[in-house]
């Protein structure tokens, strides 16, 4: 009975080490604070509004900037990527 314990232990172990096939982790994303701070140091102005958008398996930051002249822009960062459009 001990060694039948021992030997399913050691199954369900080894499986988990594996992950049994899952999927991997995704990758790292940059956090909205990081999207911020990049643009704000990039554009030389403040973010105002940021939302976050999920379109599927992708995530964007939607950040409206102000400067100091008053000019008010939009900008989209991608979260996976840390592209700005």
């Amino acid at each position: 009975m001990q060694s039948l314990r021992r030997t399913l232990l050691l199954s369900w172990l080894v499986c988990c080490a594996g992950t049994c096939g899952a999927a991997p982790p995704p990758a790292h994303e940059l956090s909205m604070d990081q999207a911020v701070k990049n643009v704000e140091r990039q554009y030389h102005a403040r973010v105002v509004k940021a939302e976050t958008q999920h379109e599927g398996e992708r995530t964007t930051y939607v950040l409206r900037l102000l400067d100091e002249a008053g000019k008010v822009w939009t900008v989209r960062v991608d979260a996976a990527s840390g592209a700005v459009q």
